[in-house]
């Protein structure tokens, strides 16, 4: 090989790990159909506890900023919050030119955080970031919650124990050889709770229950505040994705 192609490789090369490794500045929220009310409102909020610096947009279909491939281009990550209880009907309000947007953003080297819905919507049943299917945690053996109620559940969070605010999240199959992960997260019981996956180029991290969740989510649920996580959840999770 001559020396200019040898160099331009080892350019090419550094300037993937450059992108690879590039803090979070620029962050695109999901808001739509897709997601609950005030849901992406919160991610933002949370998001700008952690860091005011950061520029956080909201994207989707009647915001000002749509999602496609051109658009998700300019962000170090992309949030898809928590919605309901219909996936399908979730990912059909997505749209398919959406759904292979956000696939090809995270294909490329981007990052995805789904957190309760967002992470419904990244298994292999739907958007296809990860090479599993998902299914609720509710009424797993073991586990604090059988229904949809919202819930302050147990969990152990970057190696610590602490509560989180749960809503109907899911659990992530084991991880085996062909569907690999990081566990960041655990319930009570011992099932995974949070999870940091590779999609091709990407990272995709998920949350079950929502770390990101403010005060007046636990005072409108009647949770008691002192069941508030203690730790910073969402930094951690927000942590995991820049690495």
């Amino acid at each position: 090989m001559k020396l200019h192609a040898i160099a331009a490789t080892v350019l090419a090369f550094a300037a993937f790990q450059a992108c690879a490794a590039a803090p979070i500045t620029h962050v695109a929220v999901y808001r739509g159909p897709a997601g609950c009310d005030d849901c992406s409102e919160n991610v933002k909020t949370a998001l700008l506890r952690l860091n005011p610096g950061y520029q956080v947009d909201f994207v989707g279909a009647d915001e000002d900023i749509d999602i496609t491939t051109q658009t998700l281009a300019h962000y170090d990550l992309y949030v898809q919050p928590g919605g309901g209880q219909d996936i399908p009907g979730a990912l059909d309000s997505l749209g398919d030119e959406r759904a292979e947007a956000i696939r090809n953003y995270v294909a490329k080297g981007g990052r995805y955080l789904g957190l309760c819905m967002g992470a419904y919507l990244a298994d292999d049943n739907n958007l296809g970031l990860i090479p599993h299917a998902i299914d609720t945690e509710a009424g797993r053996p073991g586990f604090e919650v059988s229904g949809i109620d919202d819930a302050a559940v147990r969990v152990t969070w970057a190696g610590k124990p602490d509560y989180v605010f749960y809503q109907d999240g899911p659990y992530f199959p084991t991880s085996t050889a062909a569907t690999p992960y990081q566990t960041l997260a655990t319930y009570h019981n011992g099932d995974v709770a949070a999870a940091r996956y590779t999609y091709k180029k990407g990272v995709v991290v998920l949350s079950g229950p929502h770390p990101e969740a403010g005060r007046e989510w636990f005072e409108n649920s009647d949770i008691p505040l002192d069941k508030m996580p203690r730790g910073d959840l969402f930094g951690a999770l927000i942590h995991s994705v820049q690495e």
